[in-house]
């Protein structure tokens, strides 16, 4: 007992929250570890972080080291508490500037509540042993020798050396790709990876600052050589002139819901049906990352990718943008509207409407409801629709909306007397519940096609849905095989989950049926102004028209996952599309270049404010004066 009491306490302290830290990463959060030697690393990593962080006590009085090594410890079981609860959700770790979106939270209601498990109690086990011991006197807190602070510093320090090199040989050049944020936190650590954080956002928030317009020339060339198309597609140019364009982003709709069943009955029966008259993309996907619904926005709205680590809706809605509501306006003099029965700040939509040149934003203010009337986050969608058709009414035609659904949204909560299906039955709550939001969605949508049709305005509109991003996150993934029926969920298959419904829907045209074309929410501004007749051809976007046969073979995502027409990158590894087989690294080696390269480009337009140094007339940098 007494060599015990020579321990220091924050040594003590290091290990706990390590053997934590350890835990949490490999049985908590949903990290693919598929070797040994990652297993070493993901070792190394929790306890080298852990002691060099604590070795700081060294330095510090008896008195001050009990401050320390508490407030130390409660701030890193918040930290991983925090990143805990947004991994649940979102299958991400939190970075500075969500940290700024804090107001969002507020209208989380329960789903914040549902994201915290009573096992999570266990995480501060540390913490109340540390305090114990701190009380019990069971270890020692002195004033220690130079020598020995030396020798502490030197054993953590050459830890963290030792964890950044094994890291660099698994996976090299790792802070060059930082976009991959489940590499880093696997190979060095939240504290590490947060750090990391800190020093990139300030670095991209500088950007802005030094950017002179010199970089657009080169991108421009690239766009040009590897993104427009030679010929521009014909079969539907134009066809949406003086039409109304209705766009509707369907709230967390997967395509494995598309002619699926449960407990024998058809999951979304209307989507179903509506599909078979209309353009309906089967290999459609979303390309959100931390920004969600905000994302899927920025990516219709401009072409351009959502940013590596932050929403651009936060981060840059000041910016200036050659957006799709902007372009309408100018040729066609088509006002564009926003349906949304949430807070006009969520998303800091206020701000970046006006910066994308929508005419009115249709909030949460812009509809009659009461407690009895929401499910889950809001207004229920059935309400919903049925309102947005008395506001659409009143609009000069023609015009291009965007209405967002909101009953469909994590945790997928529906009233018992509302539910028309059955839940599933798996250990996943959200799963469970996440069919019935679906099926009640998709009852709203067909009776807004209903109520266009009474009031006459279905036959001058193209009506486009399309599924924000996913609703059920990699955390869900045994309860997703179960439900699939398969005996996993590999890498390959949450790529192949990302996809999304894609239907457009024209009244009256007979040419309909389903499209296997790759393809991703990056295509949907070309895809428009085509339908519109637009000819756009100086400006700077990465997607392609979606009826286009002279298009990119690949779709990027922000989390270095790649799908192209032959193959796919997903965690490290290459597959096969057809077949999902691991093969030679060496075959995704081209698209995974060209897409870091795309990614980097729209990037650099983001976080520099190019288009404000752009002539999107003549396709040149503008003159210096105008700029």
């Amino acid at each position: 007992m007494h060599r015990v009491k020579q321990i220091p306490l924050f040594i003590i302290a290091a290990i706990l929250v390590g053997i934590k830290t350890y835990i949490v990463y490999r049985f908590y959060f949903d990290l693919s570890i598929e070797s040994a030697f990652q297993e070493i690393i993901l070792v190394v990593n929790a306890f080298a972080i852990s002691m060099f962080i604590f070795s700081i006590a060294v330095w510090l009085k008896p008195k001050s080291q009990k401050r320390f090594i508490i407030t130390t410890s409660i701030v890193l079981s918040v930290i991983i508490m925090a990143n805990l609860m947004y991994y649940r959700n979102f299958t991400d770790f939190v970075t500075v500037p969500t940290l700024f979106q804090v107001n969002n939270a507020g209208d989380l209601g329960t789903s914040v509540v549902s994201l915290v498990y009573f096992s999570d109690l266990l995480l501060f086990l540390d913490v109340a042993l540390i305090m114990t011991f701190m009380k019990l006197n069971t270890f020692k807190l002195e004033q220690f020798s130079s020598v020995f602070r030396r020798r502490i510093i030197s054993v953590a320090m050459t830890a963290v050396v030792i964890n950044l090199i094994l890291a660099e040989i698994e996976r090299p050049m790792l802070f060059q790709r930082g976009f991959d944020r489940e590499y880093l936190v696997k190979n060095v650590g939240l504290p590490v990876f947060h750090g990391y954080d800190i020093v990139m956002t300030t670095s991209t928030q500088s950007k802005r600052l030094f950017a002179d317009g010199s970089g657009i020339d080169e991108i421009d060339e690239y766009v040009n050589e590897n993104v427009r198309e030679k010929e521009a597609p014909v079969d539907l140019t134009g066809i949406a002139e003086d039409r109304n364009i209705i766009y509707i982003a369907v709230e967390s709709m997967q395509t494995f819901l598309v002619d699926e069943t449960l407990h024998g009955e058809e999951i979304i029966p209307f989507i179903n049906e509506f599909k078979e008259d209309s353009y309906y993309f089967d290999n459609f996907y979303h390309q959100t990352g931390l920004g969600k619904t905000s994302d899927h926005e920025f990516l219709l709205d401009n072409s351009l990718y959502p940013l590596p680590n932050s929403a651009a809706f936060f981060t840059h809605a000041q910016n200036e943008y050659n957006s799709l509501p902007k372009i309408i306006k100018e040729e066609l003099d088509y006002n564009s509207y926003v349906f949304h029965a949430n807070n006009e700040s969520f998303w800091n939509r206020n701000v970046m409407y006006d910066s994308l040149g929508y005419e009115e934003f249709f909030d949460v203010e812009s509809y009659e409801f009461d407690e009895s009337d929401e499910i889950g986050w809001g207004l229920n969608d059935k309400d919903f629709v049925d309102q947005t058709v008395d506001l659409i009414k009143d609009l000069d035609e023609p015009f291009y909306s965007k209405m967002i659904t909101l009953t469909h949204h994590f945790p997928f909560e529906m009233p018992e007397e509302e539910a028309t299906i059955d839940q599933f039955d798996s250990d996943s709550v959200t799963l469970n519940q996440y069919f019935q939001t679906a099926r009640y969605t998709d009852e709203a949508l067909e009776q807004f096609i209903d109520q266009l049709k009474e009031e006459g305005i279905y036959e001058d509109s193209i009506i486009i849905m399309m599924g924000d991003h996913y609703g059920i996150s990699s955390y869900h993934n045994d309860a997703m095989a179960q439900f699939l029926g398969e005996d996993e969920i590999t890498p390959y298959d949450e790529v192949k989950l990302q996809r999304v419904p894609m239907i457009v829907h024209i009244p009256g045209h007979e040419d309909t049926g389903t499209i296997s074309t790759l393809s991703g929410q990056i295509d949907y501004k070309p895809t428009m102004l085509n339908m519109l007749g637009i000819e756009n051809q100086n400006d700077i976007m990465f997607g392609n028209d979606l009826f286009s046969q002279d298009r990119k073979d690949f779709i990027a995502f922000r989390d270095g996952r790649i799908v192209g027409e032959d193959y796919i990158y997903a965690s490290g590894n290459c597959y096969e599309n057809s077949s999902g087989e691991i093969i030679e690294e060496a075959h995704c080696d081209t698209m995974r270049e060209q897409a870091e390269q795309e990614l980097n480009y729209s990037d650099e337009i983001i976080y520099g404010d190019l288009f404000r140094f752009y002539d999107f007339e003549q396709g040149e940098i503008a003159d210096e004066n105008e700029s």
